[in-house]
């Protein structure tokens, strides 16, 4: 495992535009019917309903610069880069069947080196460009490509990180990327392994692990995350995602003066960013981290829109 090797650039920060949850919402740790899309079985969503955005103007500081105890952390601040190029560099980002076949792996060796997990499983995984969902553009055996997230947001909540785990502990359902992968009547995980994480003396986490797929680096909808350490949960509502046969829920969040933004300008290939979106463990550790697509100013008129894939992991802890 490596750190970052990707020079820093000379901006110590640039100001763009980011969508927060306007004031006037209902701010909320748990269900309530209040926000929510409906999502069909290609992955693309219905129109927001309940949502009021409140686009303001923030300052995302460059984090490559900081090192020793500044350096921005996975465990503490919920987000750290590593240089870690592709174990596999002909990798199609845009054929199902080879991302889970040849990423899946990479993406849990990564989180496992990190963490210190004892295990950890890659179970989903969306491809994002502006380009590919404004001309409907599909994945070879998947679903369609997403565009940018552009409002302030975490991917799991307190109800629906362990939602996730134990459906993953069933046979696939309509909407599982590894429904293809499971031979009937299987399941991912063994439920009483997923018991264990989740009970009084157990702990999992969720950790996405983001990366730039495209030859060039990111130079728009570059990606700007929030320290979780800035983070309170009167700034979150939830936000109810409803799929044919399941509901599941992000965080969205208000504006405060608290928050702490940076980003990683000029994301190469090479480079992978891991977010951590849910922790059980409750020690003063990062639980929750938000992020979002910004606009940045600075970005040449002539940019290509950015390419990205998440992979999302659970990670098992003994």
């Amino acid at each position: 495992m490596t750190q970052s090797a990707a020079p820093a650039t000379d901006r110590e920060a640039s100001v763009g535009r980011l969508n927060y949850l306007d004031s006037s919402v209902p701010s909320s740790l748990y269900r309530n019917g209040k926000m929510l899309l409906r999502r069909n079985a290609d992955g693309s969503d219905s129109e927001l309903e309940g949502v009021v955005f409140d686009e303001r103007q923030v300052t995302v500081r460059n984090a490559r610069p900081l090192e020793g105890d500044q350096r921005r952390t996975v465990e503490k601040n919920g987000f750290e880069l590593f240089f870690r190029p592709l174990a596999h560099p002909d990798l199609d980002f845009l054929d199902h069947q080879d991302v889970i076949q040849k990423y899946y792996r990479e993406c849990e060796q990564l989180v496992q080196e990190v963490t210190g997990a004892a295990r950890v499983v890659a179970f989903d995984h969306n491809v994002r460009s502006a380009d590919g969902k404004r001309h409907k553009q599909r994945i070879r055996g998947g679903q369609a490509v997403q565009g940018p997230a552009r409002i302030a947001h975490g991917d799991y909540t307190l109800t629906s990180a362990p939602e996730r785990l134990r459906r993953l502990a069933q046979e696939p359902c309509g909407n599982d990327t590894l429904r293809s992968a499971i031979a009937p009547g299987e399941s991912l995980l063994d439920p009483a392994e997923v018991e264990q994480a989740i009970g009084e003396n157990g702990r999992f986490a969720l950790i996405n692990v983001w990366r730039n797929i495209a030859d060039e680096p990111v130079a728009t909808h570059a990606l700007a995350l929030c320290d979780a350490q800035t983070v309170t949960p009167k700034d979150l509502g939830v936000f109810e995602l409803h799929y044919a046969d399941r509901v599941g829920e992000n965080y969205f969040s208000k504006q405060d003066p608290g928050h702490e933004w940076y980003y990683y300008p000029a994301m190469t290939r090479d480079e992978a960013i891991l977010i951590k979106c849910y922790d059980s463990e409750k020690d003063g550790r990062s639980r929750f981290s938000l992020h979002s697509a910004f606009d940045d100013p600075t970005s040449p008129a002539d940019a290509r829109p950015r390419q990205s894939i998440e992979v999302r992991a659970f990670a098992f802890f003994d």
